[in-house]
Parts: C-alpha cells; structure tokens; sequence
C-alpha cells in the first residue's frame, strides 16, 4: 500500500513510475486528492496523516528539526497510535528531531522486535480511548501558548506573533504541547487547544 500526495495519475517523483504500477498490481494505491492534482509542499502532511492513521504505530528513524517525520509522529498521537524513535548521534542534523521526541518522553527503539513486544499485546486487544490530559507541569512559555489557543483554529504566524515568539522556538514549545496532549494541530499550520 502507498498513499500519494498527489492525485492518483500523478506520481512523484516520476521514477518511482514503476513502483507504482508494481504496487497496483499487488497492493493498493490511494489518495484523497482528486485526479490530476499536483504534489505540493501542502499535500503531504495531509498525506502523512493517513499514513499515521493506517498504521499500529509510527517509527521515526532520522528526523532533522523540522521533519516531516515528526508532523506524522504528532498525527499518530493524536490518533492513539504508539510512536517510537530510533536514537541517532547527538552531532547529526537528521538526528534531532528523533533524538528530542526521545527527551520529550517518546519509546526509544533499537530493534524491530522491541517494536513488536510493544504493540503485539494491543493486536488483539481493541485500543481503549486514552484519556486526554494536560501535563501539571508547564512552562511560563507553555502557559502563554495555551492562553492563546482556543477552540477556534490559530494559524502558525498568528500565533508567533501574539506570543512575541520566533516560529522555530514556538514550532519546538508546540511539539512539546502536543506531547503533552495539550494542543493539536489540525492542518495548514493551524492549532487548537486540545
């Protein structure tokens, strides 16, 4: 199975072609976009969201700062899914976003056997709702963001500028909110309180 980020008779990169057809033919392909849509930067979290949603668990591997990898392991948070990462070396830029999703509490995995002992339990058992919570424990810079955020969708840029924050700082203080079941976002760079 391989979900597009684009519509279905479009494929990218153009060498992966083949890929697809073999795919066709043994497995499925799948999109939620119409027919003759382009891939465009703004299609693949949508895309990874049903990724994340189709999955038992995301693993990340390599994450750099501002990764896709990391928006899909939020999604599968966001949809009681279990999400591991894999530890990288502390100089490595592709490393970082793994490496602080495992500071902020996220299972570090070596192996896909510890994968499987994890989620193997819960295969056949159905998922229980988890109950939302918000951490007690929240920075000045936390409970600042959350003052802002509502109901109602704030955009990224808004956001950074009712907070006085830069978007890589509030980009990271968001992550961690997330993690903390706090705030959600949900879609084109929008947040809500969760």
């Amino acid at each position: 199975m391989a979900v597009l980020g684009s519509g279905l008779d479009v494929i990218y990169p153009g060498e992966n072609r083949r890929l697809a057809e073999d795919i066709c033919q043994k497995g499925t392909l799948i999109s939620e976009f119409p027919l003759g849509t382009q891939p465009d930067r703004g299609n693949f979290p949508r895309r990874n969201r049903i990724i994340s949603s189709l999955s038992h668990a995301t693993v990340v591997a390599e994450a750099g700062n501002r990764s896709g990898a990391i928006l899909t392991a939020l999604n599968a948070v966001d949809q009681n899914r279990d999400v591991f990462a894999v530890p990288g070396r502390i100089n490595d830029p592709q490393s970082v976003g793994a490496n602080r999703m495992i500071r902020n509490g996220t299972t570090l995995v070596s192996s896909g056997a510890e994968i499987i002992r994890d989620i193997n339990p819960r295969l056949f058992h159905p998922l229980q709702p988890v109950k939302k919570s918000i951490s007690i424990e929240l920075t000045d810079q936390e409970q600042l963001i959350l003052k802002v955020l509502g109901q109602d969708p704030v955009h990224i840029d808004a956001l950074a500028q009712s907070v006085d924050m830069n978007i890589t700082s509030l980009l990271e203080i968001l992550l961690k909110l997330e993690l903390k079941n706090a705030v959600q976002q949900i879609g084109g760079k929008q947040f809500v309180r969760a």
